[in-house]
C-alpha cells in the first residue's frame, strides 16, 4: 500500500513555495505603488482612467508587475490553476512510482510513499549500514580460537574428531584430553547459548500442505531447519551440528542436544538474557538433566565482555587479528553455579523483576553481580560476504557526487576491513582512525590532528563520537563533511539518527538511509529519504522505509535512473502548468488594463475549463514519460546525476525565463495551439502515447467547435485568412525562443546532450 509520508516538502514544492513568496512580495510592493498614486493624485475623477494612461506610458518593470501580481489578485484563475498544479503533480509521482515497481532491472522494489519519488534525484548523503544492507547477512562460521591454538575451516575436520572422542568410551592420552575437554566445553556453549528454534518439516498432509511443528517429529538431519532473530545464532547451530553436537528439540523450558554416538542429552532452561544492542551480550542458565548441574552461559561483543571475563593476555589481541580478516567476532564464557548460588540470584532476580520503581535498572545490577569472573572457552569468527555488485554500485554513488556514511555496530577494524573490501574508500585514499577519546581535552587534540589530513576517510567508534559531538559538535560535522567517506563503528540506532538529524541541520542537504533490520528505523525514519531491503532479519526496516528493494545494488538504478528522470519530469511538468496558467492571467492583465480595469473576463465558461482541461492536460502531462538519456547512458555516466545536485532544474532563472516568453507570446488568441507547439518542441524522446497526446487534444480541441458555437465564430474559422493567421501568429511566437534556444544548446550545452547528439 502505496502511503503518503507526513510533513515531507520535496525540492520542487519548496522552490513552488519560494517563487508564491516572491509572488506575495510583489503583490504588497504592487498594492503600496497603487496607494501612493491614488494618495498623489487626489483629484483625478477616475482613477482608474489615469493608471490605464500611466500603464501605457510605464516601464516594462511596472508591466512585469502587474503580470506576476494579476494572476493571484484575480481568485478565478489564480485559484484553478494552483489547484491543476497541484493535481498534475501528484498524478505525476503516481506515475513514477508505478515505473519503479514495474522495471525489470530492479524486481521486488516497493514504492510506500507517493510524496517523495523526486527526493531520490537530489541526494548528497547516504547513510547505509553494513550487515545485510552491503553484505549478504549470510553468515558462514571461519574461525575458532582457544587461547593457544585456532582452528580454521581446514581443519574442522580435528574438532569434529575431538568431539567424538569426548563422547566415546574409548580412552585417550592425557594431553589429547584436555584439548577435547576444551574443544567440548566451547562447542558445548555455542550449542547451548542462543534463542535458536529447530523446526522440522512434516511430510505434504492429506490436503497436499506442508505443516510444520517444532515436537512429535523424528529427529532426523533431513526436515529440520533453524530460526532465530539472528543469522548469526543460527550460523553457529549449524557449525556445531556439522561436528557432531546437533540442537534437535527446544522449547520455553527445555532444550535437547544430539551426540555423535546418537544419544540425547536434555538441558532445563532457567533464566534467559536476551540480547540487546546496549548490552551487546546475550545469556542462558541451564540444568543438566543427567548431572544436576548449573551453567551459565554468556557470549558477546569483546567491549562488552572483556570486563566479564577472567584475566587473560590474548582476548584483545586475537579479536582485533579476526576483525581485520573482515571476521565477526563473539566471545564465550562460562560459569558453574551451585544450587545455592542460584537459589540466591532467583530470588533477587524475581524480587527487582517486581519493583515498580526503577525495575530495568534493578534487574540489570542483579544480572551484573552474577557476571564476574566468567571462565572464558572461546574466540569466534563468522564471516559475512558482500552482496553482489557492491563494489561497482558504491563506485556509481561516489561518481555521482554522494558522500557516502556506513554506519554499523561491528568493531573498528571489522567495519575498516568492509570500507576497504568493499570499495566504500577507494584504493588512492587515506583512513584516518579516530583514536579512542574520553574527555575534552582528547577530542580537541585528535581533532586538531584530523584537519591536518585532506582527502582521506575517516573511521571512528560511537563512544568517540559522542564525545566529540558533546563538545565539538560543529567543529566535528564540518570535517566528517569534507571526507569523501565515513565509517562510524560500534554505533547504537540512537546514534544512527542522531547523525543523520546533524546532517540535515548542519548542511541542509538532502539525505537518505538505507538498512534492513529493526535497528536501522530510527534512522531511516529520520532521514529525507528512506530505503529499506528485505533481508533476513525481518521487514521492520522495509515496512518503515519509503521505498522498499531486495538488494543494494538496486539502489543504483532507482538514484541514477528513476530519481533523476523523477525530479526533471516534476521540474519540466511544473514550469509547463505554470506557463499554461500564466499565459491566461497575463494576457486578462492586459486585456484589463487595455479597457480601464474592467471586471471583465478575457475568457469565459467551457473555454476557461478547457483550456486547463481537456484542451491542454494531455500533452502537459505526457512529459512525465520524456527522457533525456537512455537509462543505459544514465547508469554510465552517474556524473549526470551531481549536475541536479549543484542547482535545481526548476530554479528561479528558469522560472525568470519562462516569464520572459509568456509576456512575449501573451498576443497570441490561439494558446491551444501554442501549447501543443510548446510541448512537441520540449520533448526530447518520444514515447507512442505522447503522439496519442498530441493528437487527442488537437482533436478534442476541433470537435468541440461544433457544439460550443457561442465562443467560436465558425464562419470566421472555416476560412483560409483564419489559417494563415493562426500559423502566422504562431510562429511569431514561437520561432525567436526556440531560435534561442538553440543557439544555447549549440554553444553552450548542457552535459546530457554531448551524450546524445
Amino acid at each position: 500500500e502505496i502511503l503518503t509520508k507526513k510533513n515531507m516538502q520535496t525540492p520542487s514544492e519548496l522552490e513552488k513555495n519560494t517563487f508564491d513568496f516572491a509572488r506575495l512580495c510583489l503583490i504588497r510592493k504592487t498594492c503600496c505603488k497603487l496607494q501612493f498614486l491614488v494618495q498623489s493624485y487626489p483629484k483625478v475623477p477616475n482613477c482608474y482612467i489615469f493608471f490605464s494612461g500611466i500603464l501605457k506610458r510605464a516601464s516594462s518593470f511596472i508591466f512585469m508587475v502587474i503580470t506576476f501580481t494579476l494572476p493571484t489578485i484575480h481568485t478565478d484563475y489564480g485559484i484553478n490553476f494552483l489547484c491543476s498544479l497541484r493535481v498534475n503533480l501528484d498524478m505525476g509521482k503516481a506515475a513514477y512510482g508505478w515505473m519503479i515497481m514495474k522495471d525489470d532491472n530492479i524486481p521486488g522494489t516497493v514504492v510506500r510513499t507517493s510524496t517523495i519519488p523526486e527526493e531520490l534525484g537530489r541526494l548528497v548523503y547516504l547513510l547505509t549500514d553494513k550487515t545485510g544492507t552491503l553484505t549478504q547477512n549470510e553468515m558462514i562460521f571461519k574461525r575458532l580460537h582457544l587461547g593457544t591454538v585456532s582452528y580454521g575451516t581446514d581443519t574442522m575436520d580435528e574438532i569434529q574428531s575431538h568431539i567424538i572422542n569426548s563422547y566415546s568410551q574409548s580412552s585417550a592420552p592425557k594431553v589429547r584430553k584436555s584439548v577435547s575437554s576444551r574443544i567440548h566445553e566451547a562447542v558445548k556453549a555455542i550449542a547451548l547459548c542462543h534463542n535458536v528454534t529447530p523446526v522440522y518439516e512434516s511430510r505434504a498432509g492429506v490436503s497436499g500442505e506442508t505443516e510444520y511443528a517444532e515436537v512429535d517429529q523424528d529427529f532426523s538431519d533431513e526436515n529440520r531447519t533453524y530460526q532465530a532473530s539472528s543469522p548469526d545464532e543460527v550460523a553457529l547451530v549449524q557449525w556445531t551440528e556439522s561436528v557432531g553436537l546437533t540442537l534437535v528439540n527446544r522449547d520455553l523450558t527445555s532444550m535437547q542436544l544430539k551426540t555423535p554416538d546418537g544419544h540425547i542429552l536434555t538441558y532445563y532452561i532457567l533464566q534467559i538474557f536476551p540480547f540487546t544492542s546496549e548490552s551487546k551480550r546475550m545469556g542462558i542458565i541451564v540444568r543438566d538433566e543427567s548431572s544436576g548441574e548449573i551453567t551459565f552461559y554468556m557470549k558477546g561483543a569483546d567491549v562488552a565482555m572483556s570486563t566479564i571475563v577472567q584475566y587473560n593476555d590474548w582476548l584483545e589481541e586475537e579479536c582485533g587479528n579476526m576483525a581485520r580478516e573482515g571476521l565477526r567476532t563473539l566471545v564465550v564464557a562460562k560459569k558453574s553455579l551451585t544450587e545455592e548460588q542460584y537459589q540466591d540470584f532467583e530470588s533477587r532476580y524475581n524480587q527487582a523483576k517486581l519493583s515498580i520503581h526503577d525495575r530495568n535498572l534493578k534487574v540489570a545490577a542483579v544480572v551484573e553481580s552474577l557476571e564476574r569472573e566468567m571462565e572464558l572457552l572461546c574466540l569466534t569468527g563468522v564471516e559475512d560476504q558482500l552482496q553482489a555488485d557492491v563494489r561497482p554500485t558504491l563506485e556509481m554513488l561516489r561518481n555521482a557526487g554522494i558522500k557516502i556514511w556506513m554506519l554499523t555496530g561491528d568493531k573498528l577494524e571489522t567495519a575498516t576491513c568492509i570500507a576497504k573490501s568493499s570499495h566504500l574508500v577507494s584504493r588512492t585514499q587515506d583512513i584516518h582512525i579516530f583514536r579512542p577519546v574520553t574527555t575534552r581535552g582528547e577530542a580537541h587534540l585528535e581533532l586538531n590532528a584530523f584537519r591536518r589530513k585532506h582527502d582521506c576517510a575517516l573511521v571512528i567508534s560511537g563512544d568517540s563520537l559522542e564525545v566529540c559531538l558533546k563538545y565539538y559538535e560543529h567543529e566535528f560535522v564540518e570535517l566528517a563533511c569534507q571526507c569523501p567517506a565515513v565509517v562510524c563503528c560500534r554505533c547504537s540506532p540512537t546514534q544512527k539518527a542522531h547523525i543523520v538529524k546533524l546532517l540535515q541541520h548542519h548542511t541542509g542537504k538532502r539525505t537518505c538511509a538505507i538498512g534492513d533490520g529493526g535497528n536501522d528505523v530510527s534512522m531511516i525514519q529520520a532521514a529525507d529519504c528512506g530505503i529499506g531491503i528485505e533481508g533476513k532479519e525481518g521487514k521492520q526496516a522495509s515496512l518503515a522505509a519509503d521505498f522498499s528493494i531486495t538488494q543494494f545494488k538496486h539502489i543504483g538504478r532507482l538514484l541514477m535512473v528513476h530519481g533523476r528522470n523523477s525530479y526533471k519530469r516534476s521540474a519540466a511538468l511544473g514550469q509547463f502548468v505554470m506557463h499554461r496558467g500564466l499565459i491566461i492571467s497575463t494576457m486578462q492583465a492586459v486585456f484589463s488594463s487595455v479597457f480601464y480595469f474592467a471586471s471583465v473576463p478575457l475568457y469565459q465558461g467551457f473555454l476557461m475549463v478547457g483550456y486547463a482541461t481537456i484542451y491542454t492536460m494531455f500533452p502537459v502531462f505526457s512529459l512525465v514519460l520524456d527522457q533525456d538519456v537512455k537509462p543505459e547512458m544514465a547508469l554510465l555516466y552517474p556524473e549526470l546525476y551531481k549536475d541536479l545536485t549543484k542547482v535545481g532544474v526548476s530554479s528561479v532563472l528558469r522560472y525568470e525565463q519562462m516569464l520572459k516568453s509568456l509576456v512575449y507570446k501573451t498576443g497570441n488568441s490561439y494558446n491551444h495551439f501554442l501549447k501543443l507547439l510548446m510541448v512537441a518542441l520540449t520533448i526530447r524522446t518520444w514515447h507512442w502515447l505522447m503522439v496519442v497526446a498530441e493528437f487527442l487534444s488537437l482533436g478534442c480541441y476541433v470537435a468541440s467547435l461544433a457544439f460550443l458555437n457561442e465562443y467560436f465564430d465558425v464562419a470566421f474559422i472555416t476560412t483560409v485568412t483564419f489559417l494563415w493567421k493562426v500559423s502566422a501568429i504562431t510562429v511569431v511566437s514561437c520561432l525567436p525562443l526556440y531560435i534561442i534556444k538553440y543557439l544555447k544548446r549549440k554553444f553552450s550545452p548542457p552535459s546530457y546532450s554531448k551524450l546524445t547528439s
